[in-house]
């Protein structure tokens, strides 16, 4: 099997975008328009963020079978599919971080934040106002791209960056995905880190300079998440 590139990757996922840009166009503005959640209840926005990031990988299944077979499916069939195990996986994504910020509020003393986990209402009009769009799009979104950077490194850590897609396309168990993803992950590993970089930099760059572009953001990285497993696992 040829090696793959991240450029190849990247050309390939900014291409697919055009094939369903109306569909994409309906998706991000969902997830920007419901993002804020995350100002109210940290858990539904870490919830809503990663959820959206995995259904998306389903959207992009959806789009791509649009134009590739004779009988395609439906936009709702797709997201019926990818929401259950989007959802499960968006919530072993919430325990993870919801550990680590108990231990962070032990460590600091501060174990009394732990309830703003759940509920923390922060759309008041004073935080709302005064604020240019720039700066109040940085800190409505900060923990959507806080919980991408959050999720890629839970993907390398704990599974493979194809382990949803196996899982969801092929209905691999998690240790079977993870295996799998993690084969290919070495027979391609300069490519996938480098995505990964990219990714988790385009989501740095989104906290303070493109605030505005974090629901594009998660919008190419389902893509891309999609795009590279396709190359990799459905080429043949």
């Amino acid at each position: 099997m040829k090696k793959q590139s991240f450029s190849d990757w990247l050309r390939q996922s900014l291409l697919f975008i055009t094939c369903g840009p109306f569909v994409w166009v309906g998706y991000t503005v969902l997830v920007g328009v419901l993002m804020p959640l995350g100002k109210a209840s940290l858990l539904l926005g870490i919830l809503f963020s990663v959820t959206a990031l995995f259904v998306g990988v389903g959207v992009a299944k959806y789009i791509d079978l649009k134009y590739t077979v004779e009988n395609p499916v439906s936009l709702p069939w797709a997201l019926r599919k990818s929401l259950p195990l989007a959802v499960l996986a968006a919530g072993a994504i919430v325990i993870f971080w919801f550990a680590f910020m108990v231990v962070a509020y032990l460590f600091l003393g501060e174990f009394y934040k732990v309830s703003r986990f759940f509920f923390y209402w922060e759309l008041t009009p004073e935080k709302l106002s005064y604020r240019h769009t720039r700066e109040l799009a940085s800190w409505i979104y900060a923990y959507a791209n806080v919980t991408l950077i959050f999720t890629l490194l839970m993907l390398t850590t704990f599974a493979s960056w194809f382990s949803y897609p196996l899982m969801l396309f092929k209905d691999y168990a998690w240790s079977q995905a993870r295996e799998q993803g993690n084969v290919m992950l070495r027979r391609n590993q300069q490519a996938i880190y480098k995505m990964l970089g990219f990714l988790a930099a385009q989501a740095m760059l989104c906290m303070t300079v493109t605030p505005l572009l974090t629901p594009v953001l998660y919008m190419l990285t389902s893509t891309m998440m999609y795009v590279s497993y396709r190359s990799l696992f459905e080429s043949g």
